[in-house]
């Protein structure tokens, strides 16, 4: 009887070491590949051009969600994207950041276009009514809501970014305030086809 459970002892570590080996995620950020079968939108960018997902392909996009009158996280993110661009030195040409307003209400076209483009001038804005917003946001399990203040309104949102590969498959999701160095190494990555 012990012979016969030592053989399936013996057996079961051998069969265990026929599967491959699974390594640790080379990104940095969470990779979100399982959630997303059709991640899109349907906005209009701070040109007055009607944009979808995919007329980025063959880009590497970084996306994520804000509004122009935010206190902190959205000129925070901005910023740290201007630097990933910086660290991309001439792999920045293959990157494109879209900034998804989720405040159409105040956040009109010429606003979008001084805003966003003054941290980094290939940088995009997006906009649409609020159905439009809605169903982008919905699409990336974005959510966000108005919050009254004594002197308007704020609107909180999720934060973070999320990368998407050269054929517009969304990958990864970075949190928000990731390194600089850490998002230019995941964006490298994807434009190299990991």
């Amino acid at each position: 009887m012990w012979l016969r459970n030592l053989l399936v002892l013996l057996l079961a570590v051998l069969l265990a070491g026929c599967e491959k080996p699974r390594l640790p995620s080379p990104f940095h950020a969470n990779d979100v590949t399982p959630i997303f079968t059709r991640a899109d939108f349907h906005l209009i960018d701070h040109n007055g051009k009607p944009r979808a997902l995919a007329d980025f392909r063959g880009k590497a996009v970084v996306l994520f969600f804000g509004y122009t009158h935010c206190p902190d996280v959205c000129p925070t993110t901005l910023a740290d994207l201007a630097q990933v661009m910086k660290l991309l030195g001439n792999d920045a040409g293959k990157v494109q950041v879209l900034f998804i307003t989720v405040d159409p209400e105040r956040d009109k076209p010429e606003m979008l276009a001084k805003f966003v483009p003054s941290f980094h001038p290939s940088f995009l804005a997006l906009y649409g009514d609020e159905q439009a917003t809605a169903q982008a946001a919905k699409s990336f399990y974005v959510g966000y809501q108005k919050r009254p203040t004594t002197s308007g309104y704020n609107m909180d949102h999720t934060t973070g970014a999320f990368l998407i590969d050269p054929n517009g498959k969304v990958r990864l999701r970075a949190p928000h305030a990731q390194r600089a160095d850490w998002l230019a190494e995941d964006i490298r990555l994807l434009l190299t086809g990991v």
